[in-house]
């Protein structure tokens, strides 16, 4: 039997990215330093680090007919992911990413999703044709950076499949109720919790609050990325705080992948949710140790050692 892949739908991009002393005032012209160029996106993001920790990749997107594409392209083709799944929008440029990283390690995003928005009727019939043709026990991973059909065609096709789907609801306000109730665990950031619920996600307590509503929008598990770093983990409903752990914040471009990423990896290999969850921060909390995204993204053994810190702090929480 083929083995089970990682199905990654959503977006690629070029990623430019410098540092910066500060954040930019308008009007004003502000130095940079450590230009660079990388791929990036949310999908490309999650299938290098299925690749890193060992598994088959295949990416589902769309990149334009500009030079743009390589630049996003060839680290993926390096990688090992399987790239027959993206197609080229003629006459459309690649998505762009323009990022400035601050001192402290957070950062500003300017995106065009060019090509990510291009995506035709069969494009995303491809995609699900795709999805229903992936070997059982494989599992898809999507983002909202793409057009809402597409994502939510995609995540029908997984579920009549009989696979489970990791949804990054990112960017909150494409995100429909169908694609929560037929999602196997949805992985949104404080911002997009509270877009999603109305909850001002401001600490663990509301974190939970803010996963006991997801649930009831049918959500099986909710992880509610808390902004140091931690989650709150809903499953059966039970809400279970995963607190982060000191680690040097370098750059923190990407983190939200690989938890994402991580995740996925993690169920798909048939780990127990908390431990899913826990594999996935720590994923996440190492991402932000070094520059850039795709490149910062650690191996298995760097997380499996950092798995037994994170387990020590867990703690069972109410909603507020």
């Amino acid at each position: 039997m083929a083995r089970p892949i990682l199905l990654s739908l959503g977006s690629v991009n070029a990623d430019f990215q410098v540092r910066v002393p500060e954040a930019p005032d308008p009007g004003r012209t502000l130095p940079a330093t450590d230009f660079t160029r990388l791929s990036g996106g949310k999908a490309a993001n999650r299938a290098v680090l299925a690749c890193r920790l060992g598994h088959p990749a295949r990416l589902l997107a769309r990149v334009g007919d500009d030079d743009l594409r390589e630049q996003a392209l060839a680290p993926l083709r390096r990688a090992g992911i399987d790239l027959g799944g993206v197609s080229v929008a003629e006459g459309v440029a690649t998505a762009v990413s323009m990022i400035a990283v601050l001192p402290d390690g957070k950062k500003s995003i300017v995106l065009a999703g060019n090509a990510n928005d291009s995506w035709r009727q069969e494009d995303g019939e491809a995609a699900a044709a795709a999805i229903a043709a992936a070997p059982a026990g494989s599992l898809l991973a999507v983002d909202c950076e793409i057009p809402p059909d597409v994502a939510a065609r995609a995540i029908a096709a997984a579920r009549g499949r009989g696979l489970a789907v990791v949804l990054d609801p990112s960017p909150a306000d494409r995100v429909r109720d169908a694609m929560l109730a037929q999602a196997t665990a949805v992985t949104p950031n404080p911002s997009e919790a509270e877009g999603l619920t109305g909850v001002r996600v401001d600490g663990p307590e509301a974190g939970a609050e803010a996963a006991r509503r997801l649930a009831g929008r049918g959500v099986a598990i909710a992880c509610v990325k808390l902004q140091d770093g931690g989650c709150v983990l809903w499953q059966d409903g039970r809400a279970t705080h995963i607190p982060s752990v000191p680690v040097e914040v370098v750059d923190s471009t990407g983190a939200g992948d690989a938890f994402a990423g991580a995740l996925a990896v993690a169920l798909l290999e048939g780990r127990p949710v908390l431990e899913a969850a826990c594999f996935a921060v720590a994923a996440s909390h190492l991402a932000v140790t070094a520059f850039g995204s795709q490149e910062a993204y650690p191996g298995r053994d760097r997380i499996e050692a950092l798995l037994p810190r994170l387990a020590a702090g867990q703690r069972g929480l109410a909603g507020r």
